[in-house]
């Protein structure tokens, strides 16, 4: 991978604004929680708090990976470009900097691993892990509410057609 591909040009633009997007989406989320704790609730507040919940999960899982991915993208660029640039300044803090050889990066999962001269890898940083953990149970909550979600309107819909649950 090289530091001119249109992926990683496009995840470090992206990373700006997600930048600014993660302070409003955890004051979003302060918000949504005080209204809840208040009295004076919508009857349907449960199934509010459902749709909100998987909206808010899955975003917060975008906004998450587009922060990694715009990390990879600035740690190729870094290590491709200019003066004193490989080994990569991510690799070359460990024991192992004088084997050496150069680096992998990867969107899918995030990573950017740096290459020894037997073949062999290591991550430049933990924070790829958590990262990818991160998005991994976000994305999957998020698909867990939106399933519930739609069990939820599905037992509404019988409820209110007089046939009850089985």
């Amino acid at each position: 991978m090289d530091d001119d591909s249109l992926l990683g040009t496009l995840f470090a633009l992206l990373c700006i604004p997600a930048l600014f997007a993660v302070p409003v989406w955890l004051i979003v989320v302060a918000f949504k929680l005080v209204s809840v704790a208040l009295p004076g609730r919508r009857p349907d507040w449960r199934w509010d708090l459902l749709r909100w919940s998987a909206r808010m999960t899955g975003s917060g899982a975008v906004i998450l990976y587009v922060l990694g991915a715009g990390a990879v993208a600035l740690s190729v660029h870094e290590s491709s470009s200019g003066a004193d640039s490989t080994p990569a300044h991510e690799c070359r803090d460990d024991y192992r900097a004088d084997h050496l050889v150069g680096q992998t990066a990867s969107w899918l999962p995030l990573r950017f691993d740096c290459v020894l001269d037997d073949g062999g890898t290591y991550p430049s940083s933990p924070g790829y892990f958590w990262i990818n953990t991160l998005v991994a149970v976000l994305g999957l909550s998020s698909i867990a509410l939106v399933v519930a979600n739609g069990y939820a309107a599905e037992r509404r819909a019988r409820a209110a057609a007089g046939e009850g649950e089985r």
